[in-house]
């Protein structure tokens, strides 16, 4: 019997150990996005959907978690609390260059790109009632610029500062969430709010489809501001993603990219793994929302200021897109 209680024992013993082995084995990884109604925060979704199919294969667990933006992600990813992060281009250029938030903290030189993914247009959106058309028509009005930490807060000061407005002395400035800012909106306690986002957004959907009639404000003069900044490019908005909204015609705009980035602490297996089941489940990844329809795998290596991560360098000469 005192046998018998020995060779169970030690079996639950090996099975327990075994167990333990396999969890300290698993690594779990964190991805910071953004507001869940933007486009960050399925973004970061679809790419922890793929990994966590071949957990067994990679012995990964990946996470998704809404944060305030893209300060936040590049800040959260250095100091080691997630691993990766959805930023937007002209976050990566400056947090990596030292510039903008990372000024007084100097270059992120451990800061590293992974992949770009869509396009992102700076959208002014804006209630007819307001007579705001375009940006230059902001002065004197209620404008959301968004919470500090977000990415359209210095997207919104840079064209304002384009056009020669002064968002601290020319507007009644609000700070908040761009996915509370739809609803401040149709009730009326702002006249407008920008929102640095894929297209279609369902924040902007839900800004259009209210009792109070809104429109995209065109973004234009902004000539100088693009010409002095390599992550800024011209780009619209499309009428047909918002049948809500009161435009004939696309709103002219600028833009940036959303990427993906981590840090050089990162396994460069962990970060080999990720990239490899976005790219060899590209098709499948596209499908995941409106705003992946024009991605081509080329497309996703461009936009990338920060040095790009040995693991997903691995997988790019493998793959032969990087030679």
């Amino acid at each position: 019997m005192k046998k018998g209680l020995l060779v169970c024992f030690t079996v639950f013993f090996g099975l327990c150990m075994t167990i333990g082995t396999v969890q300290a084995k698993r690594v779990f990884v964190a991805i910071g996005t953004g507001g869940i109604t933007g486009v960050y925060y399925p973004t970061g979704g679809a790419i922890a959907k793929m990994v966590n199919k071949k957990r067994d294969l990679y012995d990964i667990r990946a996470t998704v978690e809404s944060t305030g933006g893209s300060v936040f992600n590049v800040n959260s990813v250095m100091s080691g609390d997630l691993e990766f992060g959805v930023v937007q281009s002209d976050r990566q250029y400056q947090a990596f260059n030292g510039l903008a938030e990372w000024k007084d903290k100097g270059p992120q030189k451990d800061l590293r790109a992974v992949f770009s993914i869509h396009p992102e247009s700076v959208t002014l959106v804006a209630a007819v009632d307001s007579g705001i058309k375009n940006i230059s028509d902001l002065r004197g009005k209620r404008v959301n610029i968004g919470n500090p930490g977000s990415g359209q807060r210095q997207n919104a000061i840079d064209a304002l500062n384009a056009v020669g407005i002064d968002y601290n002395k020319d507007l009644d400035v609000e700070s908040i969430k761009a996915s509370e800012a739809a609803g401040v909106l149709q009730d009326g306690r702002i006249d407008a709010f920008f929102y640095t986002v894929g297209h279609p957004s369902g924040s902007i959907k839900e800004a259009t489809s209210g009792a109070r009639k809104v429109l995209i404000a065109d973004i234009t003069d902004i000539e100088s501001l693009l010409a002095e900044t390599p992550y800024y490019a011209a780009s619209f908005v499309p009428s047909a993603a918002y049948p809500g909204a009161q435009n004939e015609k696309d709103a002219k705009t600028f833009g940036v990219k959303a990427t993906l980035v981590t840090s050089a602490k990162v396994a460069d297996d962990i970060v080999y793994a990720i990239t490899k089941e976005v790219f060899e489940n590209f098709e499948e990844f596209k499908k995941l929302h409106p705003a992946y329809s024009i991605l081509t795998k080329e497309s996703m290596l461009k936009g990338l200021s920060a040095t790009i991560h040995p693991g997903a360098m691995k997988y790019y000469k493998e793959s032969g897109l990087i030679q």
